[in-house]
Formats: C-alpha cells, sequence, structure tokens
C-alpha cells in the first residue's frame, strides 16, 4: 500500500573532489551535497520541513557521510605525508649534530628514499639543513630554540608530523621515531642534542615522554 504521507529529501550538489571512501577502502570520486526536506503527501513534495545536512556522497558506492569523512587523507596524500614526515625526521638529526659524518648521512639518505624520494643524496640533505641552520627567525616566540636553525627545525618537525600523526596506528608513529634513532645512532651513542630532537619528534607524533625514552633506550639496544 502507497504511504499516504513522509518526508522527503531533494540534494543538489554543490561540489566534488576525490576523498577516502571508508566503504570502498580507497580513494573515490565524491559529491557534496545540500538537501531540503519536504513533507509528501501521495508522492508529492509540498510543505517544507527544513534543511538537511550536508553529506558527502562516494561516485562509487552511493553511500553518504557527514563532512567530516573529508578530514581524512586520500591514500596519496597519506604517502606524501608520511614521505615528508620521514624526510624531516632525518634533517631533524643530522642538523642536531650528525651531518658531517659519512656514516650519519649513508643512514638518513637509506631512510628518505625508502619513504619515497629514490633521487635523495647526502649533498641535498646537507643544503637543506644548511639553509634550515640559517633560517634562525622563523616565528621565533613560538617553539623554544634549541641553537642555531632550532626553532625553524621545530617548526618542520610540527608542520610536518602533527598533521600525519591522528592517522597512525602507534606502530606507525613509532616507526617513524625509529628512524630517526637508527640515523642518529649510525655514529655511535645519541649526543645531547640528537637526544633533543628525536624528543621534540616523539612530541610532534603524540608519542608520550615515557614511551619516547623506552623506544630510544630499546634502539640503542640493538645491535648496529
Amino acid at each position: 500500500m502507497q504511504r499516504v504521507w513522509g518526508v522527503r529529501t531533494t540534494w543538489h550538489t554543490v561540489g566534488d573532489g576525490e576523498f577516502f571512501c571508508p566503504d570502498c577502502g580507497g580513494d573515490r570520486n565524491y559529491r557534496r551535497r545540500t538537501g531540503r526536506r519536504r513533507l509528501a503527501v501521495l508522492g508529492m513534495p509540498l510543505l517544507p520541513r527544513g534543511s538537511a545536512a550536508p553529506v558527502v556522497e562516494c561516485s562509487s558506492c552511493r553511500t553518504r557521510f557527514g563532512a567530516d569523512v573529508l578530514d581524512h587523507p586520500t591514500t596519496h596524500r597519506f604517502s606524501v605525508m608520511l614521505r615528508d614526515a620521514v624526510h624531516t625526521v632525518a634533517l631533524a638529526v643530522l642538523a642536531a649534530g650528525g651531518a658531517e659524518d659519512p656514516t650519519v648521512r649513508e643512514a638518513a639518505v637509506d631512510a628518505v628514499r625508502g619513504a619515497g624520494f629514490e633521487d635523495c643524496t647526502g649533498e641535498q640533505l646537507l643544503t637543506l639543513v644548511e639553509a634550515l641552520a640559517a633560517d634562525t627567525g622563523r616565528l621565533p616566540d613560538r617553539y623554544e630554540d634549541g641553537g642555531d636553525g632550532g626553532t625553524a627545525l621545530a617548526i618542520e618537525l610540527h608542520e610536518a608530523l602533527e598533521p600525519l600523526a591522528p592517522h597512525l596506528a602507534p606502530a606507525g608513529r613509532e616507526g617513524i621515531l625509529l628512524q630517526g634513532a637508527r640515523i642518529a645512532l649510525a655514529d655511535g651513542p645519541y649526543n645531547p642534542a640528537e637526544r633533543e630532537a628525536l624528543a621534540a619528534v616523539g612530541r610532534a607524533l603524540l608519542i608520550g615522554e615515557q614511551d619516547t625514552e623506552r623506544l630510544l633506550a630499546a634502539a640503542a639496544r640493538m645491535p648496529s
């Protein structure tokens, strides 16, 4: 039997783009849609009943999500964020005192290449470290300066790691910290500046101070 009355929503597309669809499990195109709700009698929309909450509709599976689904990075964007995070951590460790040691530079290059910068060279990393060391006037009151370039490096770490951290499982966040630890340990035990740089990495990755210390200690006990 046909329903005599009900509420019908008319949707209108106001934008589109690409997002990570939780139902499809991958990157898909989406339509951002707004809706108007109307009381319908015998299928005919008559009286307005207000606006429906905006939705994001997957163009593949047609599932509708809240607008906050767009906060999750696409697979491509996530891989870029992860690559940039490893690159920034490597720079932070090199700037903490190991840039002149060939073994440390080699470990940093291996980590950065493994993350996706396949053409990375030690000379490129040294050039970037020198540029960061010269950038001492960037927002000097926002972060504690740990020496030449300390402010700039702290900002780089927070910009590269903080947006990524909520989308990583704990093991993923710890893995990035341990990559930095392995670079620092390539020429021997941590020096104080390296420990401070790695502590800053832990904070930016939302790893607790005790967990950071535990991970750094465990990395130092591993055979090289």
